[in-house]
């Protein structure tokens, strides 16, 4: 019977809500104006902690009356303030509820409401506008659309105590591209908020810090602009430093840490500076011990990796700070079963947010290991430190999987660690995976790491090979994006370095000779030379370059006349024409040459070069023409070599070439020279 009486029940409470939700809405109606005032008032209370009144009041049209009322000159301030004040609440529930007021067009009317001259009702529309902004589900370039609306806030900055806060935090917040940066800037926010700074108010201090953060964050511009301020007679860096003493809340001390380093990042301060040295670094190692709440841990660790990442110097001083890579081990133990949190709610908030504590660890530590080799070696004899890494790398969250990725491509720079740590742990296997089915930042980083591993000095070289890699780093060569075609290319050419006959050949197959062609018109500078240093290493010791050209010649000289007759820069025709000495190093490959009149008048055009490195380039090559190889032809008997070298000889005496080596033998580059002298001895010989 029970059941049968409950959902009548449910029904009949439901009504009731709404009904009583329905008077709050038609009181907004109300002819006499003082009782529609007593209505908003009577919702004001009503809605205080109660997200499903808000979301009730909401569904039943509450917010278009509201926003009516509020823009209606025949409204009086009070009814208008409270309007403001009842739609800030509505704010303060759900995401849901937000996204209804956005589309109630609730922005450009709070923006409106700026335009009064009454302070109370300004401060009321702003507290709103904060709100809403500071929500991720609002577009925040809703603020820029009107281009007088940053400027009428700027002018609102000096009314109130609020108006300060309010204005500050929604700049903050709706800073995200460096074209809202640039409009900030140019609309004074610097001048207007640095008085801020040493406000009585610790919110003002506070919100206004967030905005230099924001602002500050990778802008040369405002970073240099900024360590010229000066506040009531301080520097602006120095009133940064007080800030982080160790007196003032963690929040602050983290933030002006964050301006400090985004201002050393974008140049405006030198990274040996006293202030980024024992000021800004040790503040951010000091957030990353465990008597801090997880986000600071977070914040800290991301900050002091985004600080250190392009200074070897300033990644020995945090390596050697407070017991740093050890303090960072505690990272991937927390929450314990042992954690000192009583808050039950702290707690469960922890344990859902612990992968992020994973993911800043992953990201220091790859920031700390980016040069040094001592400190590599630090971070791998860290507790348990490769298996850590193996697991992020299949972890659910995707930002731990890149962290990991990244942690390991730091890493694999170390020759010592290739050949030890990483062949211990075989981390190529997961690395594989990875690979197999990533979004494409995680697969360019792992793509980078897998480089590495391929490198001829690696133990997991030859597992990588038998794993079947060819076929998935030839397909990263047909991606749209120019860094994993790099990275793909770039792999296949250390596989190729030194590497036998049948992998070379399996390169080729897979690759396709079109392919690789493309490869070689490519856009992009990185892929070209990558590309030719591929087609570089394929193309060395004698029976592969012969092999190849005999197959493809034709092809790869074509290739080559339209890189040397392009607008390219010095190294991509260096490494060509170091493509031709290896050709011209071939047995029966030199004859190809040989034959193309067109490839021999470019080597002498190049061998006159105004520019060394291709001088040099050019001469290897003729030096590889005119070689005479009876002491290293133990298959073509000796006549036919010297035959063949002197033929070689004098065609390219009738060519001119003799004069140019003649003229280098006394050119100032002694590698030049030396090389020219060799040329030369041949025809000596």
């Amino acid at each position: 019977m029970a059941c049968l009486l409950e959902a009548p029940l449910r029904i009949s409470v439901l009504s009731e809500v709404t009904a009583t939700s329905r008077h709050y809405v038609d009181r907004l109606f109300d002819p006499d104006p003082q009782k529609v005032l007593q209505g908003v008032i009577d919702m004001k209370n009503a809605v205080i902690g109660n997200n499903k009144q808000k979301a009730n009041l909401i569904v039943l049209g509450a917010v278009p009356r509201l926003l009516y009322l509020l823009q209606q000159s025949s409204s009086s301030l009070e009814l208008r303030t409270e309007c403001a004040v009842v739609l800030g609440s509505l704010a303060m529930g759900t995401e849901n509820n937000i996204k209804s007021l956005v589309d109630c067009h609730i922005i450009p009317a709070l923006l409106q409401g700026l335009l009064c001259t009454d302070l109370i009702f300004i401060e009321a529309c702003l507290r709103c506008l904060r709100t809403v902004f500071i929500s991720p589900v609002t577009p925040v370039q809703l603020l820029y659309t009107d281009p007088t609306v940053i400027p009428h806030l700027m002018s609102l900055l000096s009314r109130s105590q609020r108006t300060q806060e309010y204005i500050t935090q929604i700049f903050s917040h709706c800073c995200k591209t460096p074209e809202h940066q640039t409009v900030l800037f140019n609309h004074g926010a610097i001048q207007n908020i640095a008085p801020l700074l040493i406000s009585p108010s610790y919110k003002v201090r506070m919100q206004a810090l967030k905005c230099f953060s924001v602002l500050a964050y990778e802008n040369t511009q405002v970073s240099m602009t900024l360590v010229n301020v000066l506040v009531d007679g301080e520097l602006l860096s120095q009133v940064f430093v007080r800030m982080m003493q160790r007196d003032q809340p963690i929040e602050m001390q983290l933030t002006a840490a964050k301006c400090l380093t985004y201002m050393c990042r974008a140049g405006a301060i030198r990274t040996d500076d006293s202030c980024v040295v024992l000021k800004t670094l040790p503040c951010l190692v000091r957030m990353c011990s465990k008597e801090h709440l997880l986000e600071e841990r977070v914040e800290g660790a991301e900050t002091l990796a985004y600080l250190m990442e392009p200074d070897v110097e300033l990644q020995r001083i945090a390596s050697t700070t407070d017991h740093l890579v050890a303090m960072l081990a505690d990272y991937f133990k927390y929450p314990s079963s042992v954690s000192a949190i009583t808050d039950i709610k702290r707690l469960d908030h922890d344990l859902k947010h612990a992968h992020e504590l994973r993911q800043a660890a992953f990201k220091l530590y790859a920031s700390l290991g980016s040069n040094d080799e001592d400190i590599r070696k630090k971070i791998t004899e860290t507790e348990n430190m490769m298996d850590r890494i193996v697991s992020g790398l299949s972890e659910s969250s995707i930002k731990v999987r890149l962290a990991a990725v990244r942690c390991l491509h730091s890493l694999s720079r170390s020759v010592q660690q290739l050949r030890t740590s990483f062949h211990d742990h075989a981390v190529w296997k997961p690395l594989m995976k990875l690979l197999q089915n990533a979004p494409d930042e995680v697969l360019v980083m792992a793509s980078s790491t897998l480089c590495n591993l391929l490198l001829e000095f690696s133990p997991s070289k030859e597992p990588i090979l038998e794993s079947g890699v060819i076929e998935l780093l030839c397909s990263l060569t047909q991606s749209d994006s120019p860094a994993l075609r790099v990275n793909g290319i770039w792999a296949l050419m250390n596989m190729a370095f030194q590497a036998d006959q049948k992998v070379k050949v399996e390169i080729v197959r897979c690759l396709g000779t079109e392919q690789l062609f493309r490869l070689l018109s490519d856009p992009d500078s990185n892929v070209l030379m990558k590309t030719l240093g591929l087609l570089r290493n394929l193309l060395s010791t004698r029976p592969h370059i012969d092999q190849i050209m005999s197959s493809h010649g034709k092809q790869i000289l074509q290739a080559v006349t339209l890189i040397l007759e392009a607008e390219h820069s010095i190294e991509v025709k260096e490494q060509t024409l170091c493509i031709l000495a290896n050709i011209a190093d071939g047995n029966t490959a030199k004859e190809i040459l040989m034959t193309n009149d067109d490839m021999l008048q470019k080597i002498k055009y190049y061998m006159g070069h105004s520019n060394v490195k291709l001088q040099l380039a050019a001469t290897f090559c003729i030096s590889n023409l005119i070689w005479n190889e009876e002491d290293v032809q133990a298959v073509v008997s000796s006549d036919c070599s010297l035959k063949g070298s002197q033929e070689r000889q004098d065609k390219l005496r009738e060519m001119g070439f003799v004069d140019i080596l003649h003229k280098l033998t006394q050119a100032s580059d002694p590698n030049l020279c030396d090389r020219a002298k060799t040329a030369m001895q041949q025809y000596l010989a």
